[in-house]
């Protein structure tokens, strides 16, 4: 879904609202905005491997805040800060556009207090999306050279001791993905429901 302009002489017309986003909620987004007919949302991502270089995440929100901003009424962002090191909330500040509570997706999926618990509970845990799971091997195995490297897996994951997987979706498939994805890291496997509500709350509180 790209930006598109919108016809501001209807006066019943709602605000047009772009939200900008990272790719790796893409899908969510899409069907949050279509369960909830925000019909007057529009989205547009950024690429998910930009994860890979938190340093880049402000600068490119920013390029296309200002690309959108003539053909949209309000602008959102969909982001955690995800490694910039307060760049994006800084960046958001200046351009005074809101963005979605959290540091990361994992928490604005499970939720602020039922995240904390979790983490409290077992520091040493490796989360999983539904994202993640779908591309694990490409993302973590390839990503990381475990594929290239078994070796580094002590490197990368001695320090932890279960996988949760956070699942937004009941996708029996992508289970199985996350059940593979703990066995190959050799953790111990949890599952947690999220679904989207988290998104979907931001998107109604903040239209």
């Amino acid at each position: 879904m790209g930006a598109r302009t919108h016809d501001r002489t209807d006066g019943d017309a709602p605000p047009s609202v772009l939200v900008l986003a990272c790719g790796a909620l893409a899908r969510e987004l899409i069907d949050v905005i279509r369960i909830n007919q925000f019909d007057h949302m529009s989205v547009a991502c950024l690429p998910a491997k930009l994860h890979n270089r938190p340093q880049e995440i402000p600068a490119a929100l920013k390029a296309r805040i200002d690309q959108a901003r003539p053909n949209f009424d309000r602008i959102l962002v969909l982001y955690g800060d995800c490694g910039t090191g307060g760049g994006l909330d800084r960046l958001l500040a200046a351009e005074g556009i809101e963005r979605i509570p959290g540091p990361h997706c994992y928490e604005f999926y499970a939720g602020s207090d039922r995240f904390a618990d979790m983490a409290d509970r077992e520091p040493g845990t490796f989360y999983l999306t539904d994202y993640l799971a779908r591309h694990f091997d490409r993302l973590i195995i390839e990503g990381l050279g475990l594929d290239r490297h078994p070796e580094l897996r002590d490197a990368y994951f001695g320090n932890y001791t279960t996988v949760m997987y956070l699942a937004q979706t009941e996708d029996a498939a992508l289970e199985e993905k996350a059940q593979a994805a703990a066995e190959r890291l050799g953790l111990a496997y949890e599952r947690h429901f999220t679904g989207c509500d988290g998104i979907a709350s931001f998107l109604q509180s903040s239209a």
